[in-house]
């Protein structure tokens, strides 16, 4: 079926990750451990997160987890605090965090419009935080729809927000291409029907997205092209 649609992850896609998780997290870390290093140690360890290099790990529940399983790690070590109430925070501290691009998404995106796609962001970050991230690339506009682990249609890997966002565009899950750096997008999108395109500007190799995957490419730049060879 020829491709109609285009799903993104978001971060490790569309962004750099290290460049803006690794500095989130030791913000995060710093402020709800404050003096106390052996906590902050203790929470750096659970979250997977290499605090002298900030660095997230691969394996992280950052990669792919949503704010509410991030939140749920961190509770474990600081019970007086409620999760809804640590949820809360990483959100806000979320919206302001440093946003790297991975290309020029004005570039990407109009090469796709150029293909009559309808393009889309999904990611298990939350709503607000996503659309304040795009906006601050000028991108939010780019795209016809962007929805979060909180939006109402659940998270990656299920299959509900990726056949949300085709019912959206009023294409057909088979038509529809989803685009991610992690293991969670692939499945998502091969739980929908999707064909699933992996990218390696993420923390995961070629070697463990590759048996998920259409396709494996470098960077979401080379998307236009794969795209172009699929619809011939």
């Amino acid at each position: 079926m020829t491709i109609r649609g285009v799903i993104f992850d978001k971060d490790g896609t569309l962004f750099d990750f290290q460049s803006t998780w690794g500095i989130w997290t030791a913000q995060i870390l710093e402020r709800i451990a404050g003096s106390d290093e052996e906590l902050l140690r203790q929470l750096a360890q659970a979250l997977g997160y290499d605090v002298p290099r900030r660095r997230v790990e691969p394996g992280s529940v950052i990669v792919a987890g949503t704010p509410m399983e991030i939140a749920a790690v961190i509770h474990g070590y600081i019970p007086a605090m409620g999760q809804a109430q640590i949820c809360d925070r990483l959100n806000q501290e979320a919206e302001t965090a440093p946003q790297v691009l991975v290309t020029d998404l004005h570039r990407l995106t109009g090469e796709l419009r150029r293909r009559d796609l309808g393009l889309c962001v999904m990611t298990n970050d939350a709503e607000i935080p996503a659309r304040a991230h795009l906006a601050s690339v000028q991108a939010l506009d780019l795209f016809d729809f962007v929805i979060g682990s909180d939006s109402g249609f659940g998270a990656k890997p299920q299959a509900a927000p990726l056949l949300a966002l085709a019912d959206k565009m009023d294409i057909p899950a088979a038509a529809c291409v989803m685009v991610g750096d992690s293991a969670h997008d692939l499945r998502a999108g091969r739980a929908a029907g999707m064909r699933t395109v992996a990218v390696l500007t993420g923390l995961a190799e070629a070697a463990e997205l590759a048996p998920l995957a259409d396709a494996v490419l470098p960077d979401v730049s080379h998307l236009p092209a794969w795209i172009t060879a699929q619809n011939r």
